[in-house]
């Protein structure tokens, strides 16, 4: 995973989940070149996470086996 500021924030086809709703509270993936680039939609011109492929398909099979469910608030949190 890399961490950037200088790629280009504008353009492209960055796009959020459909359950994200309208609050804001949400990411927004881009896929350019076989990376995946991820960002916030409260800070468009911030940061962006940039995923190779295989870190990317790695973190959908993650989610898609249930493997990053979030606890319920008080478990799992650090004390």
């Amino acid at each position: 995973m890399t961490i950037t500021q200088t790629f280009p924030h504008g353009g492209g086809d960055w796009f959020k989940s459909s359950f994200s709703g309208q609050t804001g509270d949400c990411v927004e993936v881009r896929f350019l070149d076989g990376t995946a680039l991820v960002r916030n939609t409260r800070d468009r011109q911030g940061p962006v996470l940039e995923f190779t492929r295989s870190e990317w398909e790695a973190f959908e099979l993650g989610m898609f086996n249930g493997e990053f469910t979030m606890p319920p608030i008080g478990e799992g949190e650090p004390a």
